[in-house]
């Protein structure tokens, strides 16, 4: 199925969210999240506050959107995008896992922000939320319409997943296992609510959405004809 094309006032929009979150990023590791206000991100962008609060709720937000905007569509674009023969449950941890590990140098930015902020590391991991729809609607196609209340669940347990990962993964530096050292992301942990990225992303990743492959699998057996 081929989506149109959005439309000039879709794109005004668009254009605007990215003027904003761009904006806020860049404020934000210039100045550092606590000096900014959301006066001096919508006057970066070009825009009224009152515009910005149309695009989002909080500071936070925005800082965190500029590197997880559209990581939802990814990852459901990367289950559609694999085979019909391959397993249901490896093609949604292989999303997954390639989406929230092949970050740039901007995520790199908003991690060490994270780490230091609670409401920041708050904002990142409601994100996890918004995989739901995109992947629900992938989910139901490869189910077939009989599976639209079956995809729906599934997407919901594989967003909760992803943010109990998260929330293991970026743990308070007070519970690391080397309270004086640095953790596995190369940060030290100290006072002020650090927290610190703990082990290996990916395998908390995997490891948080391995409980939902047999229910994927009979999901999948239930579809066949």
């Amino acid at each position: 199925m081929t989506t149109p094309p959005p439309g000039l006032r879709e794109r005004k929009k668009q254009a605007t969210r990215v003027a904003l979150r761009e904006a806020a990023l860049r404020l934000a590791v210039e100045r550092g999240p606590d000096q900014l206000r959301v006066e001096d991100i919508a006057e970066a962008a070009g825009v009224s506050p009152r515009t910005y609060n149309n695009y989002f709720a909080s500071r936070e937000q925005a800082i965190v959107s500029a590197v997880t905007a559209d990581r939802e569509v990814r990852i459901a674009a990367a289950v559609a995008a694999r085979p019909a023969g391959v397993r249901l449950a490896d093609a949604v941890a292989d999303a997954v896992v390639e989406q929230y590990t092949n970050t740039g140098e901007r995520a790199r930015e908003v991690l060490l922000l994270i780490t230091t902020r609670t409401a920041l590391r708050d904002a990142f991991l409601d994100t996890t939320a918004g995989i739901e729809p995109p992947l629900a609607a992938v989910i139901a196609e490869r189910l077939g319409d009989a599976g639209a209340h079956t995809a729906r669940v599934l997407a919901a347990s594989v967003a909760s997943a992803v943010r109990i990962a998260l929330e293991g993964w970026l743990r308070p530096a007070g519970n690391a296992e080397a309270a004086g050292g640095s953790g596995a992301g190369g940060l030290t942990p100290g006072a002020g609510g650090l927290v610190v990225p703990s082990g290996s992303l990916p395998d908390q990743l995997r490891a948080a959405l391995a409980p939902l492959a047999p229910a994927f699998d009979a999901a999948e057996r239930r579809a066949q004809p």
